[in-house]
């Protein structure tokens, strides 16, 4: 075997396909990769709002809100940044709706997705400050595991290479027509038209890496305030930043770098100068804070509901027992005091008339010493 066969089979394989039919319906791999993502970023964000004192379930509520904002937000940057795809002569603009088939901005997914859930979180009276580091290191693994969705689409990728890890691309076709279809189509055979750098799996691996930059700098430092979300959007541009000046696909440009190359720069200061000013806003939020904060009948303010002696700390709960044992104590002493001396009185004068020694306290007869 010579050396340009072994490094052909050193290669990585794309997979022949992205879409199976079961029946009348399509599985697409990139619909599952992104839903998958979507499911890792809840329960692991769901975990660490729980570790910081939160009250599980709620990142679940907030999901509800801020994933269908992150989808359309996501599928509105795509479609604006690569308009020519879906508008125009010969394009057909229902296409843009079709977000199956890929294209999704995470630029416009996060951004319209943190509006969904600071509507979320007005609506239960906590800060999205706090929830965005308790999400901030699943949401960048829940990109790492969206672009296993490009490469079952085979897209995205960058130029062609002879290294050894390099990935083989192939021509796919629609088995009912015969044309071309690199999306929904399958591989006419196992040879490859080109060999690229597989963009994809840099970032993926980059994505995780930042992933564990987060959750250490956050256990080491107990960032707080936003400031391990920005140090996600930090480190996940600049990754973007070179790797997106790897690919070759086409794409819209603004003096000769990609639209996407701009806004990681962009994106990366703004990150940088929110990560250094919110820290001094002071130490993490106490999770005591956010317990009394958090109910889901708040009407969005920042005051603790009625009724929430729950969510509040077993020291809180031991001073308010404490308290109202006091108030018992001091009524009933009080209480006590004012019936016996009264009682006394009156004991005392009935005494005097009848001209005996004996004193009658309420309903007993008491008979003084020496009787």
């Amino acid at each position: 075997m010579n050396s340009a066969a072994a490094v052909f089979l050193a290669n990585i394989p794309s997979p022949d396909r992205g879409v199976w039919q079961l029946g009348p319906f399509p599985l697409r791999a990139y619909a599952l990769c992104i839903i998958a993502g979507i499911v890792v970023a809840i329960w692991w964000g769901e975990r660490r709002w729980a570790q910081r004192g939160g009250r599980k379930g709620t990142i679940v509520d907030i999901a509800v809100f801020a994933v269908p904002f992150g989808l359309v937000g996501g599928r509105l940057y795509h479609v604006i940044t690569d308009y020519q795809l879906y508008f125009g002569e010969g394009r057909n603009p229902i296409n843009a709706l079709k977000i199956w088939d890929g294209g999704l901005g995470i630029w416009g997914a996060i951004a319209l997705g943190a509006v969904g859930g600071w509507i979320a979180c007005r609506r239960k009276g906590i800060p999205l400050p706090a929830v965005a580091d308790a999400v901030a290191p699943g949401i960048v693994v829940a990109q790492a595991i969206g672009r296993l969705g490009n490469y079952f689409n085979q897209e995205l990728y960058g130029g062609e290479t002879d290294l050894p890890w390099g990935l083989e691309i192939y021509r796919r076709v629609d088995p009912q027509t015969g044309l071309d279809d690199p999306l929904g189509g399958v591989a006419v055979s196992d040879v490859p038209i080109a060999v690229v750098h597989p963009t994809f799996l840099y970032e993926l691996l980059w994505n995780l890496g930042v992933a564990l930059l987060v959750v250490w700098a956050d256990r080491r430092f107990r960032l707080g305030h936003g400031r391990a979300f920005a140090l996600y959007v930090a480190g996940y541009t600049a990754g973007r930043f070179w790797i997106e000046l790897m690919r070759t696909d086409p794409a819209n440009e603004i003096l000769g770098l990609r639209v996407n190359v701009w806004t990681s720069v962009l994106v990366f200061a703004g990150a940088v100068a929110y990560f250094v000013l919110a820290a001094r806003r002071g130490p993490r939020e106490d999770p005591a804070v956010l317990r009394g904060k958090e109910d889901p009948d708040t009407d969005g303010t920042d005051e603790p509901a009625a009724g929430t002696s729950d969510t509040a700390d077993p020291a809180d709960g031991s001073d308010q027992d404490d308290t109202g044992a006091k108030a018992d104590e001091t009524g009933t002493t009080k209480a006590d005091e004012t019936g016996t001396a009264e009682a006394d009185e009156t004991g005392a004068a009935k005494a005097e008339v009848s001209g005996t020694d004996e004193t009658t306290t309420g309903d007993q007869r008491k008979v003084e010493p020496g009787q």
